[in-house]
């Protein structure tokens, strides 16, 4: 928390002892940060893991279906509000650029919304996932 702090990002944490797989993990994650629960969701498929740039963390997104609307509930402690972004709103909105890091060039990626700039390891899971749904549509 304390190396993400007020960034905006997906739900999700670290994997415990507890969670015996990285979906586990997600949905554990879910329910405590927004209060989806996991008997709400549909899975749909895993994206490819992302590193933070930041820290170093390994991320393992997922995409899931949940109904709409849906009584989502603010933990307060990890998660001070939710943003509803919908994929219409995302998908012209987005812009990246080329970067030098570490002698080698990188893309990054930001998304506005309402004011917000969506970035880092968020926006570049946000990209792909928007990259296979407009695949898809």
């Amino acid at each position: 928390m304390e190396k993400h702090k007020g960034e905006i990002s997906f739900p999700g944490g670290v994997h415990e002892e507890r969670d015996k797989t990285l979906l586990d993990t997600a949905l554990r994650e879910c329910t405590e940060e927004i209060g989806l629960m996991a008997e709400d969701v549909e899975i749909l498929g895993e994206l490819d893991d992302e590193v933070s740039v930041k820290t170093n963390y390994v991320i393992s997104p997922f995409v899931a279906l949940i109904p709409w609307p849906y009584q989502f509930k603010v933990d307060g402690k990890e998660t001070e509000e939710i943003i509803e972004a919908p994929v219409s709103a995302l998908r012209d909105k987005g812009y990246s650029r080329q970067q030098i890091r570490g002698g080698e060039t990188a893309t990054t990626y930001f998304y506005h919304y309402q004011g917000r700039v969506i970035w880092g390891a968020t926006a570049r899971i946000l990209s792909k996932f928007l990259d296979i749904f407009a695949q898809a549509m």
